[in-house]
């Protein structure tokens, strides 16, 4: 439209002082009223819209500086830390239970060494708390494997937690004495107080009671100032057991309840060593036992919603195992790449693992015990 003033003003003043000098002054006056509009109007009109959003900006909340760097920090993809780990470093075990997500499927231990190389690279990856797992931990080289792992993590790397997870029947007071000083904290699985449901569990062991080692354990934990914690798999068969009064006697740091889980390939499927489909109990089922146990204030309980993706797995080859899709998903071994590499294959969610209580009060220097 611009290109076209030019032309259509020069036109009009031809045509204006074309005529007779009475009629020029009347001829101007809607000449000039023709230029008003065609050169100053489009420029208020610009001059109102730039006017309406500058009002429009001003009535948006303003971000502070800190807000717009946290946005930054969202879009940045960071990697994932280790902070707690959990090492299944073999998958052997003396007990058969029944609904077991880690099965002997291979007999493989590293030796010692390589699994201290691993180790020493999952803290300068960012690891605070070593959690040995099975298997069972003490089947090796009677507990002394273990032991040589849990001295290494407190006493080398300086570890503010190291703890086992065991099933108890292989542990000696003799091994208390040896490394009772560099463990934290010490999780015995203890599904029922009632030997016989035990037995069909699958912890049951001949003539020894799985609840009376229990009471020896607790008393060693005391005697070695180590943190004494209880894991109980919630199945079938103990779902409507009341176990209020054995916990409170026994006053664990942390009592872990687990909803039962399955996993493809492990305890369900085709290839699995396990059937644990029996033991399966439903989210309604699980909510009820934890009500009836409500009161017991260091229950920690986990659904298979929580626990699935929220810890940071280690098979017995150092890889990290995805559960994502119902399975365990080996990644490459840490030895062999790295550890900030095979954490990319984890499936781990970060976010879940704080929302279940993953991060708290772990070294016994800190859990002020009343030995």
């Amino acid at each position: 439209m611009w290109t076209l003033v030019p032309t259509t003003f020069a036109g009009k003043m031809l045509s204006t002082f074309g005529q007779p000098l009475g009629s020029l002054w009347r001829s101007l006056v809607p000449l000039l009223c023709w230029l008003k509009t065609v050169l100053w109007l489009p420029g208020t009109q610009r001059s109102r819209q730039q006017q309406q959003q500058q009002q429009q900006q001003q009535q948006q909340p303003r971000k502070e500086p800190d807000e717009n760097r946290e946005e930054e920090k969202e879009d940045i993809l960071l990697p994932t830390t280790p902070t707690s780990v959990n090492y299944h470093f073999t998958r052997q075990c003396n007990y058969k239970c029944g609904f077991c997500f880690h099965t002997a499927k291979t007999s493989f231990v590293l030796p010692l060494q390589e699994a201290k190389r691993g180790l020493l690279l999952l803290k300068e990856a960012g690891m605070e708390k070593i959690n040995f797992s099975g298997g069972e931990p003490f089947i090796q080289d009677r507990g002394e494997y273990v032991g040589q792992l849990v001295q290494f993590c407190k006493q080398e790397l300086r570890l503010p937690s190291v703890s086992i997870v065991s099933n108890g029947s292989l542990i000696r007071e003799r091994w208390f004495r040896n490394y009772g000083e560099y463990l934290d904290i010490l999780a015995i699985s203890c599904d029922s107080f009632d030997e016989q449901v035990n037995v069909l569990i699958g912890r049951g062991q001949g003539k020894k009671n799985h609840v009376e080692n229990l009471q020896k354990l607790r008393t060693w934990c005391r005697d070695y100032r180590v943190a004494f914690k209880i894991n109980s798999v919630i199945n079938r068969f103990n779902v409507d057991e009341d176990m209020n009064e054995q916990i409170a006697a026994l006053s664990p740091v942390r009592w872990k309840v687990f909803q039962c889980l399955l996993i493809e390939g492990e305890n369900t499927g085709e290839d699995a060593l396990r059937e644990a489909g029996r033991f399966v109990i439903s989210d309604e089922e699980f909510e009820g036992f934890l009500e009836r146990h409500k009161e017991v204030s260091c229950l920690v309980p986990e659904s298979n919603q929580k626990m699935k993706d929220s810890y940071l797995i280690l098979d017995e080859y150092m890889r990290f195992l995805n559960c994502q899709n119902g399975r365990k998903d080996p990644s490459k071994s840490i030895l062999d790449v790295g550890v900030e590499e095979a954490i990319k294959f984890s499936g781990f969610d970060e976010k879940m693992f704080l929302k279940r209580g993953g991060k708290y009060v772990w070294s016994k220097a800190d859990l002020k015990l009343d030995w």
